[in-house]
């Protein structure tokens, strides 16, 4: 697990529920071979966790990905923040590691508080309109998977570090996403 700094501290230093201690914001982000979960699978996991001015990150790839490392992963977390998490994230995480984190873990989902304020699309489109920035803007979900199997079948480990990389940046942005819609 990666423990470089991503983001400058701010509203992560809020007190949580009135028990004396600092929040634990996580923020995850899964690829997958597609869009099915019955037929496709998960690739990468990417976990950041916020708390104080403590930062840390990790990713499971492939045959690392399983509910323990998952669970490591995302140890010490209060909450659990995704970008239409709801409807993929999670339940193609409930599906392939049988592991509810709905059970263990408040999770709120970006995707709803954007819609609140009329910021509608995909992540990549809410983030420019709030002016947050990228820096593999050619990427999307679909060069995700072509990444996944060039890497698979032509042992392209190039293509297996910018699919990371893109991991790393949609994980990442979610937290400044929570900062700039002003989401607990």
């Amino acid at each position: 697990m990666s423990t470089r700094g991503f983001c400058p501290p701010g509203k992560e230093n809020l007190r949580s529920g009135g028990q004396g201690r600092v929040k634990s914001y996580g923020y995850l982000d899964v690829e997958t071979t597609g869009l099915s979960r019955v037929c496709c699978g998960l690739t990468v996991v990417g976990v950041a966790v916020v708390r104080g001015t403590r930062r840390r990150f990790g990713q499971l790839v492939g045959d690392q990905i399983n509910a323990e490392g998952l669970l490591r992963l995302l140890n010490g977390v209060d909450e659990i923040y995704t970008y239409n998490g709801s409807r993929f994230d999670l339940p193609f995480i409930e599906s392939k590691l049988n592991l509810d984190l709905r059970r263990q873990y408040a999770h709120t989902d970006l995707m709803y508080k954007c819609w609140l304020k009329n910021l509608k699309g995909g992540l990549k489109v809410v983030e420019t309109r709030l002016g947050i920035e990228r820096q593999l803007q050619d990427m999307n979900g679909y060069m995700a998977v072509r990444l996944w199997w060039d890497y698979v079948n032509d042992n392209d480990a190039q293509a297996l570090q910018r699919l990371l990389e893109y991991n790393r940046e949609d994980v990442v942005n979610l937290h400044t996403l929570r900062q700039k819609l002003g989401v607990d």
